[in-house]
Parts: C-alpha cells; structure tokens; sequence
C-alpha cells in the first residue's frame, strides 16, 4: 500500500531538524526535539482507539474490531480481538526508555496515510567514519508503528551517510533483521520495559556494520564484477520483454558508480562500497516514484525506502556487496 504524509488540523503531519529533506514537507524544528516536541510539532497527538465492527445492514463482527483515530473519526484498519494498540506517545516513551537518562533527541518524526502509520529517528552518539576518510555513516534508531494491524512496533537500526543523506540497510542476510519488534499483544508495559536492551543490540549492531563497511571500502571489484552485481539487482525481464528499462537503470547505476555523491574520495573510489552507495542514492534520490503531485510522489518515496520496495532493493544490495567483497 502507497501512502502519502498523513495530516492533522491541515497541516502535514511530520516535523524535522536540520538540513530540509528532499520532499520540503513538515515543521521545522530549532533544534532536536524532546518526545514531548516531536509529538506537537509532527501532529502526531492524537489518540488510537478499537471500536465494534459491523456489517453494512448492522451484524457485529465478533472477531474484529476496526482502529480509529478519535479526533477526527478516520477509520485506520480492521484488527483481531487480541490486538492492542500502541499510542503515539508510548512508542516516543519506548524509545525515551532506551536512554536513561532522557537524551534522545529526535530529528524526524511523522505520519503516514490517515496516521495509520507513524515512525520516529533519533540520533545515537558517534558515528561510522569509513577507512579515515571524510564518508561518514551516521548511528539513528528508526522506530515504526502501525495502527491498522499490518506491523508490529519495530525499532530499526538506520545507518544514514551524512554526504548524501542515503539510508542504508545493513543487516546480515542470516539474522532475522536489523532492529528489534514488539507485538501488539500480550503485556506491552512489560515488553516496554525491556527496552533497555535495545542500546545493547545497536552496539553490536553498529560494530559490525563498521566492520563490514570498511572491508567493503577496502575491495575493490573489476569492471566485470561490477556489472555483474548491477545485473543482478536489475536484471533483464523474462524473455521475449522489453529490456530497455532495465539496462536504463544499470547504466544509471554504473554512473554513480563513477559519479556519485562522495565517491571521488580517494580512499573509497572505485570499492565495493562505493558500488553499494550506488544503489543507494539511485533509491533514495534519483528512481521516479508514482503519485498525483510531487508532494504525493515524494512522501511515497519516503515510506518506500524506509518500508517498501526501496528498503528491500537496498537490502537485496547490501547482502550482494557483502558477498562480492568476500571474493578475491
């Protein structure tokens, strides 16, 4: 399902600090927001509620309830009985949880759809700087959340290269993800409270994604090898096709390559990681995205390489590059 920015009170429902993104939507913040802030400033102050769900001539579903927003009656998503919705102002206090001591701050928070989906990023300290050269990769914790029962509350661990803005997807083909879900049932206060641990995780996490990146920017792959790894994140159609979009893209690919943000830096030019971040900023700024109005296409975009599509190609190239950088 595409979605686009949702809205509260006519405003688009999204806040951020610092640079302006690439769609120009939201409040601007001053500076890194408080939970409290985010949630003001994004419009993201509403509240989930189930309700009885009944037929058009008036039957009650027993085994469904539909999810509402309260203040303005929207119908977010059908659900089982055991479903238990998360607030917007307990999934910011999860990830406040994970600080102690309340210093997350959050840089981007908002809405999708008609709020059915929110998500949060806060910066951690530190950050990835790739073979001592001037490509950094910047910590965030991405949290999502959605009221129509399609997802869990997930925390992801979001590598974010600071030349370019790319989200990057790092997690490792054999574990079961990159960041850490909590189902809506069951005792979530006392799932909540585990949150803790999430720091712990994204040590690890982000200690090896170091790793990785500097064993990728160390590799540096033939022409052939290249093609090859661009082949098969777009390959050719079935037979008998038009091929013409998929060799479009790889040539666009293979200019990035060469051309991209950041990949004249000397001491990753021409690497396996270079050739990652060509996926990369192809997904996050230069594929067309569907849509009405630019204001559509681009906020389709955001849930796209964040949820969608995107997140999985990025996916698809990262697991690609680790293996192509395992080769001699």
């Amino acid at each position: 399902m595409a979605h686009d920015l949702a809205t509260t009170n006519g405003k688009t429902a999204m806040a951020f600090f610092g640079d302006v993104p690439w769609h120009r939507l939201g409040t601007k913040l001053d500076r890194p927001a408080t939970a409290r802030e985010a949630i003001e400033a994004a419009g993201l102050n509403y509240l989930v509620e189930l309700k009885a769900l009944k037929t058009g001539d008036g039957y009650e579903v027993p085994t469904k309830k539909a999810t509402v927003r309260t203040d303005t009656n929207a119908v977010l998503g059908v659900v089982g009985n055991g479903y238990v919705p998360v607030q917007n102002h307990q999934a910011f206090g999860y990830l406040d949880a994970i600080v102690a001591d309340g210093g997350l701050r959050y840089h981007t928070a908002g809405a999708l759809g008609r709020g059915e989906k929110i998500w949060m990023l806060a910066k951690l300290p530190g950050h990835i700087q790739v073979k001592n050269s001037a490509d950094i990769v910047d910590k965030y914790l991405l949290l999502s959340n959605a009221h129509d029962g399609s997802a869990a509350l997930r925390v992801y661990f979001t590598p974010i290269r600071v030349v370019c803005a790319n989200t990057l997807a790092l997690a490792d083909r054999r574990s079961q993800g990159q960041g850490v879900s909590i189902l809506h049932k069951g005792d979530l206060e006392a799932k909540i409270k585990e949150a803790q641990q999430v720091l712990g995780f994204a040590a690890r996490f982000y200690d090896d994604a170091a790793e990785q990146i500097n064993r990728l920017a160390s590799h540096y792959p033939s022409q052939a090898q290249v093609s090859a790894y661009f082949r098969e994140i777009y390959p050719d159609p079935d037979e008998g096709k038009d091929n013409a979009r998929a060799v479009n893209i790889r040539q666009e690919l293979h200019r990035l390559f060469e051309e991209g943000i950041g990949h004249d830096e000397p001491s990753i030019k021409s690497s396996t990681w270079t050739a990652f971040n060509a996926v990369t900023e192809f997904v996050d700024h230069v594929r067309p995205s569907r849509g009405a109005d630019d204001a559509e296409r681009t906020s389709r975009r955001l849930d796209s390489i964040w949820f969608g599509s995107g997140a999985r190609l990025k996916q698809k190239a990262w697991n690609l590059a680790v293996e192509m950088g395992s080769s001699n």
